[in-house]
């Protein structure tokens, strides 16, 4: 007798995923040449279903940007890396609101790997976008990196930001959680006492001059202003050049590749060559050798005509010698 508990394991697992998100996925997945046909295909799919609202909401679907459509497609073909970036993030969150001792080397170690994430993600991104016929230019590959940069600053990500179906390029959500992952940056400020200043009994404490504080106040908050700017425009050149060293670097093993796979087609021209010589050295020297037998025949023969001559007059002599 099978008992209750066997009953409800054997029950079919009920899946909470909705059928239709599937789809939505398996069109974010597609070349981003054939996003549009199969979004008409799949809406009315929908529509002839009976499912008006979910093809109208399919039919909302914007086709992403090619830069979004790479950090898509590095989401579904290199889930490994993707989560290895957005783990590091939350790794360098949680190091940056810890009070132990060793916060710092945890945040520095978050970065190095973080680092090493991107770069490895924008060799993939490069190759992906190569691999469906694109030339990514730097500025390209500066939008991918951006992006990916932004959604791994996130605590938790807007609800227009899906992974693996984003339509735009993303911003980074502030430039306090931004900056807060460059080397260097102010992590903490340990707040000093207040200096206490004995004031003689029987006298009032002096008051500033409202202008003068107002001054004060003003002038700090244009410092900050100005450093806050010097800092924003620190980070965007540092970022630049980022960029610009991981181009180059791309462009340096490209140029390799290239060369290699020239050198590599040089030397296999150079051995077909020698080859083929080979070969018609070979020719060569037959030819030459028959050229030489074929003479000796030629002498042979001119020989044996010779004495066939000489036979044919002495023969003629002695048959005139009988008149």
């Amino acid at each position: 007798m099978v008992n209750k508990k066997e009953s409800q394991n054997r029950r079919p697992k009920i899946s909470l995923v909705h059928p239709l998100e599937g789809d939505v996925d398996a069109l974010f997945k597609l070349p981003l040449s054939e996003f549009i046909s199969a979004r008409k295909t799949l809406a009315a799919r929908l529509k002839q279903g009976g499912n008006g609202s979910e093809a109208e909401r399919v039919k909302a679907l914007v086709k992403p940007s090619i830069t979004a459509w790479a950090v898509n497609q590095l989401y579904w073909k290199h889930r490994q890396e993707f989560d290895r970036l957005i783990e590091t993030g939350q790794r360098f969150r949680q190091a940056q609101t810890s009070r132990a001792a060793g916060k710092i080397n945890d945040m520095r170690v978050s970065l190095e790997e973080r680092r090493e994430v991107l770069s490895d993600l924008s060799h993939l991104a490069d190759a992906l976008l190569r691999d469906a016929g694109s030339n990514p230019s730097p500025d390209t590959l500066r939008r991918i990196t951006t992006t990916l940069e932004a959604l791994s600053a996130y605590a938790s990500l807007p609800d227009d930001l899906a992974p693996g179906r984003l339509t735009h390029d993303v911003d980074p959500p502030g430039f306090d959680s931004l900056a807060s992952f460059v080397p260097g940056a102010p992590l903490e400020r340990k707040k000093e006492p207040a200096r206490t200043v004995p004031i003689p009994k029987g006298s009032a404490p002096p008051t500033p001059p409202k202008k003068a504080l107002a001054g004060n106040v003003r002038r700090i908050e244009e410092s900050r202003q100005a450093r806050l700017a010097a800092a924003k425009a620190s980070l965007q050149d540092a970022k630049r050049e980022l960029v610009k060293a991981r181009v180059a670097v791309q462009n340096a093993e490209t140029a390799q590749r290239k060369a290699h796979a020239d050198a590599r087609e040089k030397e296999k021209l150079r051995l077909e060559a020698e080859k083929r010589f080979a070969k018609a050295r070979v020719a060569a020297e037959d030819a030459a050798q028959h050229a030489l037998n074929v003479a000796a025949e030629v002498k042979e023969a001119a020989k044996q005509l010779e004495d066939a001559e000489r036979t044919v007059e002495k023969a003629s002599k002695e048959l005139e010698s009988f008149f």
